[in-house]
């Protein structure tokens, strides 16, 4: 099977694992930008502990599941946002003021909208979970 997006088949995987109540979910394959995704899921406690684990392919992550996600999705496509642009798209992907965050790619890594905000400075939209 061609995989068309690796990062929506994890983040949806995700959901679907935090959906039916388990613990435990194996995504692959595994990639740099997938793993920092999951850094800024486990720093705001959206997920608990997660392991790259090299199985001689692709890789894998093991992620233990918390059960705080509503929803993750991918944003296709892949939006560019000024660092003054962000609550447009807040209130498109958000369901409502400070519930959730926006999970942005840019020149000083991958981090949420909030701290892109703080630094001032843009990137694109990767992902959003609430």
């Amino acid at each position: 099977m061609a995989r068309i997006d690796p990062l929506s088949d994890a983040l949806t995987n995700i959901k679907n694992h935090e959906d039916t109540a388990k613990k435990l979910c194996v995504i692959r394959p595994a990639s740099k930008l997938l793993g920092e995704i999951l850094r800024v899921m486990q720093e705001k406690k959206y997920i608990g502990t997660y392991e790259y684990i090299d199985d001689g392919r692709d890789g894998m992550y093991r992620i233990n599941l918390v059960g705080k996600i509503n929803e993750c999705r991918v944003i296709k496509p892949r939006y560019a946002v000024k660092k003054t642009g962000f609550e447009k798209f807040e209130k498109r992907y958000l369901p409502s003021k400070d519930i959730g965050l926006l999970i942005v790619s840019t020149p000083m890594g991958v981090m949420t909208h909030f701290n892109a905000k703080e630094k001032s400075v843009g990137g694109r939209l990767l992902a959003y979970v609430y």
